[in-house]
């Protein structure tokens, strides 16, 4: 069972809690038996200060030097320090804590401290943004500073220390380590067995996720067969990714949710991570994906990019693209966010609509074709191939309807030797310009001609869908390659 050490620079910090035979001093951690605990041992650091080259510093220096799951890292430590770094990194937080303190009525505080502990605050109203804070900076005790000048923001973050805590704020730490502490040891004992740990994100209310519950079954069973332990965890697991070897994301991916932070602190932690932060920008973006393929040659559909100030080239668009054209939205996924305009008098409003949600937009001829090719590419190898068709009387797969209905098309899954080698060619050396990880490059094909429409990050693995021709094959190439990656770091 992994060890769990508690480390405060001053044994008196911890007289206020009950005794605990994890507890040791920095200066034990640092020159005693301790020094020499096991790879894997986890360190909650509860020195008083963090300070470059401090005794806290080191606490978390070594740990890491050690093979010790340290909380806060080095890594933590030197972004708290500076605030053009934390600044950047909680850029989409102040809209979610715009949302909560307007919603609960504090618009006219001038400012407000937050103190968090171990992901959580005694603020309700503030309980999602405080757990998304410890998600960004995982350190046992935060205080971020809160400032109101025409909306809320962000103005400081910095490490608290346990002995300046309150007899009040003590309860709540205290139930706080309890609960975190728990979690570790609950997360410890499940997978000895196995040669390495794979997290897989998932989330069980997603309405469209990326693999359904059969193939993360198959998936687990397709890794455990190969002494991987894989196990499904949620967004609220962020803190312990460092106890794993590997992260799959199988949820929907966007540069604003969860998903991106999980993306870069595996990826900082040495975790191998599919899909790694890198894809998930250059994916989830489609004027990045359009000018990516233009300068490299790729053939896609007739495509403009239009910024919000030029609306004047609206007025030719119909002539340069043809009509009907489609409008898009750089980060929309399922058929969301696009607009097909069949008249040219109805272009200037189509374009307002998205203009509303960013500031660049993508107009693109439209082709029609019965179905898109998906070719599946990993590690710049096309290992499936599906038949995408349109949803029954509607131009696109998936066809949104009221009250959140969804309808979708069928599909048929085809072994990559009977698709024509164009349409192979053509999705690897798209996928190959991503990176190496895996991909779901989408293709139409009408004649000889053969366009590449977009290239997704996370793409969907359903059973019953994407499996329809490899079956249990399918997963075991996934797990395959995540343990050929994590066989390479390790040696």
């Amino acid at each position: 069972m992994a060890q769990l050490l508690i480390v405060v620079e001053n044994e008196k910090d911890w007289k206020p809690y009950y005794p605990s035979e994890r507890l040791v001093s920095a200066k034990d951690y640092l020159f005693g038996e301790h020094r020499d605990g096991p790879a894997g041992t986890r360190v909650i650091n509860l020195c008083r200060s963090y300070r470059y080259l401090s005794v806290g510093y080191y606490c978390s220096l070594l740990a890491e030097a050690r093979g010790h799951k340290v909380i806060p890292t080095v890594r933590t430590i030197n972004d708290l320090s500076k605030r053009a770094i934390y600044s950047l990194e909680t850029e989409d937080l102040d809209a979610l804590l715009q949302r909560e303190l307007g919603r609960a009525g504090a618009k006219s505080e001038a400012s407000l401290t937050l103190d968090i502990y171990f992901g959580r605050t005694s603020h309700a109203a503030l309980a999602d943004f405080a757990r998304q804070i410890f998600e960004t900076f995982t350190a046992p005790l935060l205080r971020v500073e809160l400032r109101h000048q025409g909306k809320w923001r962000i103005s400081g973050i910095k490490a608290g220390s346990l002995h300046r805590l309150e007899d009040n704020q003590e309860d709540a730490f205290a139930n706080a380590l309890d609960a975190f502490s728990s979690q570790v040891w609950r997360k410890a004992r499940a997978r000895k067995r196995y040669r390495y740990d794979l997290a897989v994100l998932v989330d069980p209310e997603e309405k469209l996720p990326p693999s359904n519950r059969k193939a993360l079954k198959s998936f687990e069973k397709a890794g455990r067969d190969l002494g991987i332990d894989v196990e499904l965890i949620g967004r609220a697991q962020y803190a312990e990714l460092a106890e794993y070897d590997a992260l799959f994301i199988r949820e929907t991916t966007a540069i604003s949710n969860h998903t991106y932070r999980f993306a870069k602190k595996a990826e900082s932690e040495g975790l191998v991570v599919m899909d790694d932060p890198s894809s998930i920008l250059r994916c989830t973006n489609k004027v990045y994906l359009a000018d990516l393929l233009r300068t490299n040659d790729l053939a896609t559909p007739q495509t403009r990019i239009l910024h919000v100030d030029q609306r004047r080239m609206l007025d030719t668009l119909g002539e340069e693209l043809g009509l009907p054209l489609v409008l898009k939205i750089p980060d929309g996924s399922f058929s969301r966010g696009v607009i097909k305009v069949e008249e040219a008098g109805k272009l200037r409003g189509a374009a307002e609509e998205l203009f509303r949600r960013s500031d660049l937009i993508l107009a693109q001829e439209y082709l029609y074709t019965d179905y898109d090719w998906r070719i599946g590419v990993l590690n710049n190898k096309a290992i499936y191939a599906c038949q995408y068709f349109m949803s029954k009387g509607h131009w696109q797969i998936f066809e949104h309807q009221a009250g959140g209905r969804v309808k979708e098309g069928d599909a048929r899954a085809f072994p990559t030797t009977e698709v024509p080698r164009s349409v192979i060619r053509l999705a690897t050396r798209a996928a190959s310009l991503i990176g190496d990880g895996l991909y779901g490059v989408d293709i139409k094909q009408s004649g000889d001609r053969a366009v590449v429409i977009e290239v997704n990050d996370n793409p969907n693995l359903d059973a019953g869908v994407e499996d329809g021709y490899l079956g249990d094959d399918l997963y075991r190439i996934v797990m395959e390659e995540f343990l050929r990656r994590m066989e390479l770091r390790r040696h």
